[in-house]
């Protein structure tokens, strides 16, 4: 069982932003800027570990999905762009990191990463799932 799927199954805690019955997004623990969300789908076993072993229909949903959390994201920062990147490389489990862009430099995985306090990564948590929410279509 991967990393991702635990935090999915709520074993390990995780700052949430977005959910559905078959995606889930949270913020990076360790971010390259305030707001940089990874999105991971919620995989039966055995998980998939590279974006491209998706079904079509299981990678236009997780892509359909990131792209509702992108637009809570530049609500919520005001950064220019969102940019997207699929590495994979660290944790064996399909995930997207969208990460808020004011410039290309801040796509930069060889950049140091940020150390934030729980009380903020909380608040930058929320602030995105508000910004979902507001977007998100009425019923």
């Amino acid at each position: 069982m991967t990393l991702f799927t635990r935090i999915i199954k709520g074993e390990i805690p995780s700052y949430k932003v977005a959910e559905d019955d078959k995606h889930y997004a949270f913020l990076d623990i360790n971010p390259l800027v305030k707001g940089h969300t990874l999105v991971i789908p919620k995989l039966a076993e055995p998980e998939a570990d590279y974006i491209f072993d998706l079904t079509d229909e299981q990678l236009q949903g997780l892509i359909t999905f990131a792209k509702k959390v992108a637009v809570g994201i530049k609500a919520a920062t005001g950064c220019k762009r969102v940019g997207v990147a699929v590495l994979g490389m660290e944790v064996n489990h399909v995930h997207i990191h969208l990460v808020p862009m004011n410039s290309e430099k801040d796509m930069l995985f060889t950049n140091p990463k940020l150390s934030l306090p729980a009380e903020e990564m909380a608040i930058i948590a929320n602030s995105i799932a508000e910004a979902i929410e507001k977007d998100r279509p009425k019923a």
